[in-house]
């Protein structure tokens, strides 16, 4: 087989991806996320992921291409990115005081051999109850593409007050999964390096929300 794609721009599933150890390049998706009216939100992620793993086998066919996608769900009803600092506050108000679902899901696509993937993991996020913090958080502009508008490798740890479930799940690509799907698609990746990245939590905030 040959090289793995990763077919994202986010630098935080770059990271993580990196933390296994194999040989990755990095394409920018050319699909365009548009909610799909009628999907709930685990299954509105799932798609997003698989069409962003499809466009990229459409261009290297031959390759293994990986695709991730992160939304955030509250009251049974998805939240995105912001467009602005004034919508990033009126979700992070939303969320304060409360716990919300981060679900993210993974799609491996290998066009040649007609093989498609597609899993969803789900943690759950209890956030602080603090109108100040939430202030001082979107001065530091950190809030922007992210969903939900926060990050919690970042500053917008400061809001959280506990995870339930894989942390890597918040940060947008959960490597458990991650590493089953690459090895059911025959890319082989020892189970044992994984769980070393897991006991030794090398990323950002990691080790303090470790469920």
């Amino acid at each position: 087989m040959r090289r793995l794609i990763l077919a994202s721009t986010s630098p935080r599933r770059k990271e993580l991806l990196a933390l296994l150890g194999v040989p990755f390049d990095v394409w920018a998706p050319t699909f365009v996320e548009q909610p799909i009216p009628g999907l709930v939100p685990h299954e509105q992620v799932a798609t997003f992921a698989m069409e962003k793993a499809r466009s990229g086998a459409v261009v290297w066919p031959d390759n293994l291409v990986l695709g991730g996608d992160t939304v955030i769900e509250v009251d049974g009803k998805l939240l995105g990115k912001p467009c602005d600092k004034a919508e990033a506050r009126r979700m992070l108000v939303r969320l304060a005081g409360r716990s919300h679902q981060v679900h993210t899901a993974v799609a491996v696509c290998h066009r040649a051999r007609s093989l498609e993937c597609v899993r969803v993991e789900t943690a759950t996020v209890s956030m602080k109850a603090d109108e100040r913090q939430i202030e001082r958080y979107l001065a530091t502009d950190e809030w922007r593409g992210k969903a939900g508008s926060y990050s919690i490798q970042g500053q917008g740890a400061q809001l959280i007050e506990h995870v339930e479930g894989d942390y890597t799940i918040v940060v947008g690509l959960p490597l458990r999964a991650v590493v089953d799907l690459l090895r059911s698609a025959g890319y082989f990746i020892n189970r044992q390096v994984v769980e070393e990245v897991y006991r030794s939590k090398p990323y950002p905030n990691w080790a303090r929300f470790a469920a």
